[in-house]
């Protein structure tokens, strides 16, 4: 909108200056017969009108500045993202492994599209029966040294099956410094596989349950053998 007013502006502008310059040469045309020196009369000022080129110029840089603080500011609020419903769960005191039972029971029904009912509310099954699982599920405080140094040097980093997900931390720095993608686990996922520690290790086990590590990472120490 703004730039086609600049343009209308602009073009009115150009349509004045070649009459004024149509009419200077018709003026040129009748030699020294029409010409006539008449003297000045009254104040002279200077010309005030703003250069046309200059101010579509200002225009525009001014836009693209707008445009530029508002990417800045939307890239911001992206490395800042944190979902209100992350889980922070406390660091494994001992290695442990257990089952978990995927079964589900549906809480509404489903419509076949037709007017009818596809599953009814009440409806039980398991989804490992029916949709293919090969993914390894990683869970781990991402601002926890230790347990971040735990799975750059376990078998997990350089497995493009597994899937990360962080309880603390900012995924934007720790996406930068393990060159992963990372991301939040979040209150549903977090209930559904039952993870109360990290790290903990998430896999297929069958057709019906999921496997659980949690995993115990020794706190790193300083060189006063003090733990971080």
């Amino acid at each position: 909108m703004i730039i086609t007013r600049m343009y209308s502006r602009a073009s009115a502008l150009y349509r004045s200056i070649t009459a004024i310059c149509a009419v200077v040469l018709v003026l040129s045309a009748c030699g020294p017969v029409c010409a006539k020196t008449v003297g000045r009369s009254g104040n002279v000022y200077r010309i005030a009108e703003p250069d046309a080129l200059r101010e579509l110029e200002d225009k525009a840089a001014s836009i693209d500045l707008k445009v530029r603080i508002k990417k800045e500011e939307t890239t911001q609020k992206i490395e800042q993202y944190h979902p209100s419903n992350v889980v922070s769960l406390p660091s494994a005191k001992k290695d442990r492994t257990f089952l978990v039972d995927m079964t589900y029971k549906l809480e509404f029904d489903i419509p076949d599209g037709k007017g009818g009912i596809l599953y009814p509310k009440g409806f039980v099954f398991n989804p490992l029966e029916y949709v293919p699982f090969s993914r390894t599920i990683i869970v781990l405080n991402g601002a926890a040294e230790n347990e971040v140094d735990w799975f750059t040097a376990s078998e997990y980093y350089k497995r493009l099956d597994v899937v990360l997900l962080i309880t603390d931390g900012r995924w934007k720095d720790l996406t930068s410094r393990i060159k992963r993608n990372v991301f939040y686990l979040t209150e549903p996922v977090a209930t559904r596989f039952r993870v109360s520690a990290t790290p903990s290790v998430i896999v297929k086990k069958d057709n019906k349950y999921m496997e659980v590590k949690e995993i115990h990472v020794p706190e790193k120490k300083d060189s006063k053998n003090r733990r971080n």
